[in-house]
């Protein structure tokens, strides 16, 4: 399986790339809008995570720049009704993140303004990964760096009953109250802030 292409640009149009690595072997790679446009102009340098999909017999190489796209791209494929080529309709609408938290806040009316997306197929993505995309919903808006550790704050409040939508606004204002040495405390920020507070 070809899980990463590195090598210079030789032609870059809407949906597609083409590498030619250091050996010579040109790669044509199918990449999301949102990733065209973080690529350099032709004759630059790149690198791109892959994922390689066989479709009625035919292969084809999926680019990403960032691991996160590439697995909401892998997930979206484990839905029923979406196929490589929604998927990527999607990646074009939304960043991953963005696209992973109106996912998972339930957001069918955001997924609809895909083109080819329907209200059922909507459902169906939700019904199926609004549990399984959180850590990737977490790290959009994150400050950088800092997308891990609010993921995993997010997943351990959701292990504790939060929805992920409560987690999710609560651990981004707990980030708002200062540097926090990890997700440990990020936690404890949220659950002493659900403290009745005590008093005569």
């Amino acid at each position: 399986m070809i899980a990463r292409v590195r090598g210079r640009l030789l032609a870059l149009e809407a949906g597609r790339a083409e590498l030619e690595t250091a050996g010579g072997v040109v790669y044509e790679v199918h990449v999301p809008l949102t990733v065209h446009g973080r690529l350099p102009p032709p004759g630059g340098d790149a690198t791109l995570l892959t994922a390689y999909v066989v479709q009625d017999d035919a292969p084809c190489l999926y680019g990403f720049v960032e691991e996160s796209e590439r697995a909401l791209f892998r997930r979206l494929l484990g839905v029923h009704t979406v196929g490589p080529r929604l998927a990527m309709a999607m990646l074009s609408a939304y960043r991953a993140g963005r696209l992973a938290r109106a996912i998972a806040s339930e957001d069918a009316s955001a997924l609809v303004q895909v083109s080819g997306l329907g209200k059922k197929t909507a459902e169906r993505i939700i019904l199926d990964l609004a549990d399984k995309v959180g850590d990737i919903a977490a790290s959009e808006g994150a400050p950088d760096g800092k997308a891990g550790v609010a993921a995993e704050a997010v997943a351990a409040l959701t292990g504790l009953g939060y929805t992920f939508a409560d987690a999710d606004a609560a651990v981004q204002k707990a980030m708002g109250q200062g540097e926090a040495e990890g997700s440990e405390e990020l936690v404890r920020r949220v659950l002493a802030s659900r403290r009745p507070a005590r008093g005569g």
